[in-house]
């Protein structure tokens, strides 16, 4: 089926998404979800390439990762959306658990990054249902635009190990530090510091050469790890309890 074709295929961001920044660069602001989605978008099949294609707006021009940061923007005009970027977990508890910390402030089970990975992707596999016409960018109950775009950026933040932290120190957001010579939060130096530093020390201070870098990585040097980060146990669609809080431990 053409919808499980393209949603299917609109997993290999979670691979792409793991495999796109070194060990030490895990964290990304607008470049770092920019870089993830090139990378993403090139390793595309042609039903899923054609399906992106279709679902983004006509202003992008076919460029996925020119709304990969949509979510952030929009997180203060969709205020229900502010709690899906992230997962937080008891204090001083090494691990994680979808019962326990999947849910908002208010409790609601689902409410966190993880949810709404499953959640958006659920809602992309109904693109080109037999209900829909080929070119249709709504199911009537779902905007499937906004279910990629929020997909594409949430793959991103599921990977920032401070997107999965502890409730306290609200990610690493109450805890100062120094970049260099700047002042800053914890939170901030994985979300921007890190690849902005990379990108000036090594890559011509553009995001085109990391990309690159990192391309080549994935089909050289990381090749024999793409199909175990392409799978997911169990047959599911999607696996997003796979990632969750897969460096955040080992930060502190």
């Amino acid at each position: 089926m053409r919808g499980r074709q393209a949603g299917t295929a609109l997993l290999l961001l979670v691979a792409v998404v793991v495999a796109a920044l070194p060990a030490p660069s895990l964290g990304w602001g607008v470049d770092g979800h920019l870089i993830i989605c090139q990378i993403a978008q090139g390793r595309l099949s042609d039903a899923a390439a054609k399906a992106v294609n279709e679902l983004l707006p006509s202003g992008a021009g076919g460029n996925l990762s020119s709304l990969c940061s949509w979510a952030d923007r929009v997180r203060f005009r969709y205020h229900w959306s502010a709690p899906l970027h992230f997962i937080d977990v008891p204090d001083n508890v090494c691990s994680y658990s979808y019962d326990r910390d999947c849910k908002d402030e208010e409790g609601v089970k689902g409410r966190c990054v993880a949810g709404a990975i499953n959640n958006y992707t659920s809602q992309l596999l109904t693109y080109g249902s037999s209900s829909l016409s080929p070119s249709s960018k709504s199911s009537g109950q779902y905007n499937l635009t906004e279910a990629l775009l929020f997909l594409s950026h949430f793959m991103g933040d599921i990977h920032q190990p401070l997107h999965c932290g502890f409730a306290s120190d609200r990610g690493g957001n109450t805890i100062d530090v120094h970049w260099y010579r700047r002042k800053t939060v914890l939170h901030h130096v994985w979300d921007v510091s890190i690849i902005q530093t990379a990108e000036k020390d090594y890559y011509d201070e553009g995001a085109g050469e990391f990309v690159d870098a990192l391309n080549k990585n994935i089909t050289g040097a990381w090749s024999d790890k793409v199909q175990e980060w392409e799978e997911c146990a169990k047959n599911q669609t999607a696996c997003p309890d796979k990632y969750v809080c897969l460096a955040s431990f080992f930060i502190f």
